[in-house]
């Protein structure tokens, strides 16, 4: 973790030694929540690499990844917490069975029922009462997706680490999880929430970070192969696409094209291998049409030749 002398280039040097290589301005997002303990709200397109933040963040200061994957309609019983009814009811009919319940007042009975070990604590509720030496990194994941009520309560939660449970008390903590949000703008984050958070917009990555990125995560893919799916990609990302490929996709391609034994991009493999980087039928005509495929190959060489 973060000592008093550590810099954005530390954090940058942590996260690129767990597998994840961030740029400057994303490096320094990330100190500057560790340091002030501030929520970091990243924002941009699907698949550039938000979540993965959070993920890298958990295995470089060793603290669990609690994920809370919104969407609409979610409540406090699918995010904070919900009361274990099964065993409640199981607990009632043993008290029943022995004879308990007719010596209990019904007061005593329901304070047994409303006891912690039938709370069952969802993802906020653990990051906020997690019990551990090393903070938790509490994804938030497409809080875009949730509705106007879940974010105020959200905003509340992040404002003050507690969580008022009426038949419990207040549950908080003296050691914050560090909070990684992500969204992919479907709708607007409120000004509130992004008051509370630090901000981050994620760009796809620019060519030779991209291609070092599928160095390090596909690491059997031949370096000249790398250089040119980057190019590929990149030339994707200009035409206008429904969804143009992220780095998961440059990934996901890469991967396909180095199990198959690929060395080199040509017409025919770009066409049979299109549906591990564009994932929309749409987009994969559109890159077909007016000898698309072909300029791709073109320009992939071209790139991966410039800057080789």
């Amino acid at each position: 973790m973060l000592s008093p002398t550590s810099t954005p280039a530390d954090v940058a040097n942590a996260l690129t030694s767990h597998g994840y290589l961030p740029d400057d301005g994303l490096a320094t997002a990330i100190f500057l929540a560790l340091s002030l303990k501030r929520p970091l709200l990243l924002e941009g397109e699907a698949g550039v690499g938000k979540t993965e933040v959070a993920k890298v963040l958990s295995r470089w200061t060793g603290g669990s990844l609690i994920r809370l994957q919104c969407y609409e309609g979610i409540d406090a019983s699918q995010a904070v917490y919900d009361w274990d009814y099964s065993r409640q009811l199981l607990h009632l009919r043993a008290a029943e069975a022995t004879g308990e319940a007719r010596g209990l007042g019904t007061s005593i009975l329901e304070d047994q029922l409303y006891n912690e070990r039938f709370l069952l604590k969802r993802a906020l509720l653990r990051a906020i009462d997690h019990g551990s030496l090393i903070p938790p990194v509490l994804l938030i994941d497409e809080v875009d997706r949730a509705d106007d009520e879940f974010e105020a309560y959200l905003l509340e939660v992040l404002s003050d680490y507690q969580i008022t449970i009426p038949e419990l008390g207040v549950f908080t903590t003296t050691m914050p999880p560090v909070v990684i949000l992500t969204s992919n703008r479907t709708r607007d984050v409120h000004d509130a929430l992004k008051r509370r958070c630090l901000y981050h917009w994620v760009e796809h990555p620019d060519f030779e970070r991209e291609v070092q990125i599928v160095r390090m995560r596909v690491p059997h893919v031949l370096a000249p192969l790398a250089r040119q799916v980057a190019g590929a990609v990149e030339s994707m990302r200009t035409r206008n696409l429904y969804k143009p490929p992220g780095v998961a996709e440059t990934i996901d391609w890469a991967t396909a094209l180095a199990s198959l034994g690929v060395s080199e991009l040509d017409e025919h493999t770009v066409e049979v291998t299109l549906g591990a980087v564009l994932k929309y039928r749409e987009d994969q005509d559109k890159v077909r049409q007016n000898g698309g495929i072909a300029d791709i190959v073109k320009q992939a060489f071209e790139r991966g030749a410039f800057h080789g």
